[in-house]
């Protein structure tokens, strides 16, 4: 993933993300359900990586959970300082995370992993793997399809991947898929799929 160019193609549209998707409201109930299901299992802290608006992020913090959020974006940034001024919020990148090993109870991952090429994406993942502590939940939200493969996103290039095999690409960075939810597509709506997986050590 070209990281600039990443983020200055959502900064180009900042405004619209924020109007379109910047509010919980937006998210579909399920989706807000899976979140919280997963992610307020363990104390300590979650990364919302690719936090965008900052809504997730506010929204965990609302059920009680540490929850930190990190974007590429400053406009994204500004915006969550401004909403949610109780919560933390920070510019950092899902390639080089300034976390300590073994120092998180989870990460939330919200389409925020769909522009990484398939080779880029074991990198991550082993990033997150390194911060989560043993036990810790990584959730997931990405594009679903029948095969891996680019298409033309809004903003920039992104990637549909079938569930299995992005299943698979979490066991090889050390993670177990504990569940996962495809919602179908529609007139407006892509396929999506989410899935949570915890580190596969958690008994060490």
């Amino acid at each position: 993933m070209n990281v600039e160019r990443v983020r200055d193609a959502y900064a180009s549209v900042a405004d619209l993300s924020i109007d379109l998707f910047g509010a919980r409201e937006k998210v579909a109930a399920a989706d807000l359900a899976f979140i919280g299901r997963h992610l307020t299992l363990r104390s300590g802290t979650v990364l919302d990586v690719g936090c965008g608006p900052g809504h997730l992020t506010g929204y965990l913090r609302g059920l009680g959970v540490d929850a930190v959020g990190i974007d590429l974006v400053p406009e994204f940034i500004a915006h969550a300082l401004a909403t949610h001024p109780d919560g933390t919020y920070h510019l950092g990148s899902m390639t080089s995370l300034d976390v300590a090993d073994r120092a998180v109870a989870g990460i939330l991952a919200w389409y925020s992993l769909i522009h990484l090429a398939p080779p880029e994406l074991d990198g991550v993942l082993t990033e997150f793997r390194r911060v989560l502590a043993p036990g810790g939940t990584l959730v997931a939200g990405f594009f679903d399809g029948e095969e891996i493969e680019p298409f033309d996103h809004k903003v920039t290039t992104a990637y549909r991947w079938p569930v299995g095999a992005f299943s698979e690409r979490l066991a090889r960075a050390g993670f177990t898929e504990v569940e996962h939810e495809r919602r179908p597509g529609n007139d407006t709506q892509r396929p999506l799929a989410v899935i949570a997986a915890v580190v596969s050590d958690a008994g060490s």
